[in-house]
């Protein structure tokens, strides 16, 4: 854990690599077809980007009609929006297990209420709905396994045996570890206007008008000249009215917020109520991951195993299905060593907090360091009520430590020396950019396609 992660990594709280091999450099979705996500369900159920055209049995009834949705270069939540002015339905009709990656094509299960197979057949270029069948269960975070990834970096620096051996050296690595750190990554933060966990906590110290503008007007090289100058325009004169004809349509949040503001110049948390509430959820939920990499990153640095326990560390009872489930114990020092044989067996693992009011801190040594770094941050899980905005408070969680990785496979090719594929998979609320961190070590990630 010698090589230093990048001055964006280090801001969202991964701090550190969990492998010593260097990276071999190159650049993710420089296509969108360079990024494929294909989602599995607890049933065996896969949602792929290239459905067969046959004939379903829609005979069997149920309450929610059980669809593919297959997008491409556009985020969950916008697809769902679009779909549902489409169908004629409410957006809170369309149940999903978990969002996408936005720079991506994408397969996923999704339910919707209250439609018959011929009104949801829906293909808008970029979006396709294909029903699939019926059910009484709609689609939830609940009966998601994990996504199945496909992913080509292109660009990569090195001769092919190079780029071969620092590969494998890498997957040795990550083998003996048992998987990755299990980072919340750059997509939990945004990488274009890395500010969604930095917005979280203003709202939770209640700092409305702060989070407001750092929403509406915080800059990024990475965004068009006509964003930029809209959000100058209005750090520089704090006119919401005006501004709102300067934000492009594009913006459609921003100007959300701006066409409250524009009536309500000072009701900042107003202004923020204007927004869906999933999307408010987002900015909490992503100042917790932001905590949470913080303590795995602190963790490691000291040197403590990510693949066994100390006393006062959580420890999570693993399903037949590989998944961890509720049920947990805090390790004594006379458990250490049991615990220690069900983590070799993969029985149960290693899980630290993911703070929220309901979620208690770690004991021994994680849990001086998790109360040291919230002493830093002046933030108490109590906080996370959000008293203001109760609807968006968060109990909190635990969350493994690492993340396996499965079926994993790479290809190059000597003739194509520039191009590796890697195929995996990962259990659900694990990242893709967390695992190609540790084999591409980005100096830069936005420009490397993070």
């Amino acid at each position: 854990m010698t090589l230093r992660a990048s001055p964006l990594d280090i801001k969202l709280g991964m701090e550190v690599y969990a492998s010593t091999t260097p990276g071999v450099g190159g650049r993710i979705r420089s296509r969108f077809e360079d990024f494929i996500v294909e989602e599995i369900l607890l049933d065996g159920s896969e949602a792929t980007i290239r459905l067969k055209e046959e004939m379903r049995d829609f005979s069997k009834r149920g309450r929610y009609l059980i669809c593919i949705l297959i997008k491409k270069g556009i985020d969950t939540l916008s697809a769902i929006e679009r779909v549902a002015r489409r169908v004629n339905v409410s957006p809170e009709m369309i149940g999903a297990a978990g969002i996408k990656d936005a720079h991506a094509i994408t397969a996923q299960h999704v339910s919707v209420g209250a439609v018959t197979p011929e009104k949801v057949k829906v293909d808008l270029g970029e979006i396709r709905l294909v029903p699939m069948r019926f059910s009484e269960e709609k689609i939830t975070p609940r009966i998601l396994l994990g996504n199945r990834f496909d992913i080509t970096v292109r660009n990569i620096p090195h001769e092919y045996s190079e780029t071969q051996e620092m590969i494998l050296e890498t997957s040795r690595e990550l083998m003996r570890l048992g998987g990755v750190p299990n980072f919340f990554g750059h997509q939990r933060f945004g990488t274009v206007r890395p500010l969604s966990h930095i917005i979280g906590k203003l709202l939770l110290k209640e700092k409305f008008e702060k989070a407001a503008m750092i929403f509406l007007s915080e800059l990024s090289i990475y965004e068009s000249p006509r964003a930029r100058s809209a959000r100058i325009y209005l750090r520089e004169s704090v006119d919401f009215n005006s501004a709102l004809k300067r934000f492009p349509r594009s913006l459609f949040y921003e100007r959300l917020m701006l066409m409250y503001l524009s009536k309500y110049p000072r009701d900042f948390l107003g202004a923020f109520r204007r927004l869906p509430i999933n999307l408010r959820r987002l900015f909490i939920q992503a100042y917790q991951s932001y905590l949470f990499n913080r303590f795995l990153s602190e963790r490691m640095k000291r040197g403590i195993p990510l693949n066994d326990v100390q006393k006062g560390d959580y420890a999570l009872r693993i399903g037949d299905n590989g998944l961890p489930g509720r049920s947990f114990i805090i390790i004594n020092e006379k458990d250490v060593g049991s615990v220690s044989s069900e983590i070799k067996s993969g029985k149960m693992a290693l899980a630290l907090p993911v703070i929220g009011f309901n979620q208690k801190l770690s004991g021994g040594i994680q849990g001086e360091i998790e109360r040291e770094i919230l002493e830093r941050e002046d933030v108490q899980p109590q906080d996370f009520k959000m008293e203001k905005m109760p609807e968006c408070g968060v109990g909190g969680k635990l969350r493994r430590a690492l993340a396996p990785i499965m079926n994993f496979r790479f290809k190059t090719k000597p003739d194509d020396k520039a191009i590796v594929r890697f195929r995996f998979m990962l259990h659900k609320g694990s990242y893709a950019t967390v695992v190609l961190r540790e084999f591409m070590k980005p100096e830069n990630p936005v420009s490397s396609g993070f």
